[in-house]
């Protein structure tokens, strides 16, 4: 079993940086990604990492202004965003799969993944 456990999300102005993390216990070797949910609208993905931390893949609305990285000896995925708009405003979701799927295929669906966070909210204001 998988527990994890986002934090750093908050209140930013338009063109502002954040930093969220994810800290993982358990068996956490696996394909991890973050997802977004904003205000009704489906959950989409942001940003995916490999078991190594060697891959990385993002959706197209986040590419150049987010990055994905990985601590193993601390358990923790990060997501660093950068020149934030307010379409970015939405909860964020730390997921882990089961099954390695990087390189050959971006885990970009909810359902290849096993577990999730409960989420931080990232609100972005003019």
């Amino acid at each position: 079993q998988v527990q994890l456990v986002e934090s750093g999300g908050g209140l930013v102005q338009a063109g502002g940086s954040l930093r969220v993390s994810c800290v993982a216990s358990g068996r956490t070797g696996s394909d991890m990604g973050w997802f977004r949910q904003a205000p009704g609208k489906e959950r989409e993905v942001v940003a995916v990492i490999s078991a190594s931390g060697g891959t990385a893949r993002y959706a197209d609305s986040v590419t150049g202004r987010v990055t994905v990285s990985r601590d193993n000896a601390k358990n923790t995925v990060y997501l660093q965003m950068k020149n934030l708009q307010i379409a970015d405003t939405a909860v964020y979701y730390c997921a882990a799969a089961k099954q390695r799927f990087l390189p050959w295929v971006t885990p970009s669906l909810r359902r290849q993944y096993d577990y999730w966070g409960q989420g931080t909210q990232v609100t972005v204001s003019s």
